[in-house]
């Protein structure tokens, strides 16, 4: 094995962040449409068209995941502090959101199963293949059991990590989609009432996409990483989502859309490394990339809490009502997550994070190789909120990249 580069501290990954308002505005397009809100059958054909595999931005999510907190995991820290971290980020706003979905379903008199709300109060509610249960109250929030599985395995696997052979990770890489393909005929092997739940929700066939962005980042981490530029990683990203929305069937969409979503974010990384511009670290798409994990957790409650209220539940609103709803729903669930954003996610982060001096300790341990070649003019701007300080916040966007067989 080659000896060890020189280390630095890890660059900030603004463009990352940028990157997952874009697949939380699919991820909210895509359920837009599924729940009819555009009646009118012209409209709703193209937006039926353009989210159509916009739930499996939650692939996006789980490899960003693996990539962010690889490339900024402190080398030394105890699993403690980083697990106290990790759940400063995301438990506050599911405790939140948790109370605010069983308000409203008291509200409308729905049944909630007492068992179901345990497990999703304290994310396990993924690990249990039952109807009612991993999509239960805030039911979104399955995802954030599977990233809680994610968090508990990466301390034991960093140091190995770091010790794996280039080959190993470069494996990795090759296998991981593969194994995504093979769940489809794989689940033959499952009872068919829990297919759904192995493919779909299971943290272990679902940590395939973390584990990919775990290896991408350790090969960046080593200046081994070889792909295209953020431009042609782009290029074959829409290439591929157009050609699997109109062409190919639905069991090749995940194993497809998770290298393409890799390409993108490796790229996107390596040019936040370099210096180099890119059109996802303006002020503007790093603040949104930021409220994407509350955007997230209140985006299905506030469309179907409002409908239900209005009557237009199941229904749809005809003509351009609906693309105006739609819009209308948008804007609200922003102003909602930002709300929250601000006043819970910050400072329970502040209040509940690893004290100052155990992150001072921390940090002045982590380091990750220096970039190979010079940065172009002032370097990657580390911008308030970038990717390599808050792992990304996959946290979950409920997927359906692997959609059901009609």
């Amino acid at each position: 094995m080659t000896s060890a580069p020189t280390v630095t501290r890890a660059p900030r990954l603004p463009s990352l962040t940028g990157l997952r308002w874009v697949a939380a505005l699919l991820v909210f397009g895509f359920h837009a449409g599924t729940m009819g809100i555009v009646a009118e059958p012209h409209l709703k054909a193209v937006v039926d068209k353009a989210f159509s595999l916009g739930l499996s931005g939650v692939e996006f999510f789980f490899i960003l995941s693996g990539f962010v907190l690889v490339w900024s995991y402190r080398d030394g820290e105890r699993a403690w502090t980083f697990l106290r971290r990790r759940l400063a980020k995301i438990y506050p706003n599911h405790v939140v959101t948790f109370v605010a979905a069983l308000a409203v379903a008291a509200w409308f008199a729905d049944p909630v199963l007492p068992w179901a709300a345990i497990g999703n109060f304290f994310l396990v509610q993924a690990w249990i293949p039952l109807n009612g249960y991993f999509y239960s109250v805030n039911n979104v929030s399955w995802s954030l059991s599977c990233e809680l599985a994610f968090y508990l395995c990466l301390p034991l696997v960093v140091p190995r990590l770091r010790r794996a052979r280039t080959g190993v990770l470069r494996a990795v890489l090759v296998a991981a989609p593969l194994l995504i393909l093979a769940l489809w005929p794989g689940q033959e092997l499952v009872p068919e009432e829990q297919r759904w739940w192995f493919t779909q929700i299971f943290p272990v066939t679902r940590s395939l996409e973390f584990w990919m962005g775990v290896a991408a980042a350790e090969l960046m981490r080593r200046h081994r990483w070889r792909g295209p530029n953020l431009a042609v990683a782009t290029g074959l990203f829409v290439t591929t989502w157009v050609v699997a929305a109109l062409w190919i069937p639905a069991e090749f969409w995940a194993a497809l859309l998770a290298v393409a979503y890799l390409l993108v974010i490796a790229a996107a990384a390596d040019a936040d490394v370099r210096g180099r511009p890119t059109p996802w670290r303006s002020r503007p798409m790093i603040w949104l990339g930021e409220v994407s994990f509350a955007f997230y957790l209140v985006h299905v409650l506030v469309m179907v809490t409002v409908l239900r209220l209005t009557g237009d539940w199941g229904t749809g609103l005809p003509g351009w009502r609906g693309p105006l709803a739609v819009l209308g729903f948008l804007l609200l669930t922003l102003a909602l997550a930002a709300a929250l954003h601000r006043w819970v996610e910050l400072p329970m982060m502040r209040l509940l994070g690893p004290s100052r001096r155990a992150r001072a300790a921390a940090a002045a341990a982590s380091s990750v190789p220096a970039p190979r070649v010079p940065a172009e003019g002032a370097g990657a701007p580390a911008a308030d909120g970038g990717a390599a300080s808050d792992g990304g916040a996959a946290e979950g966007i409920e997927y359906a990249g692997r959609r059901r067989p009609d």
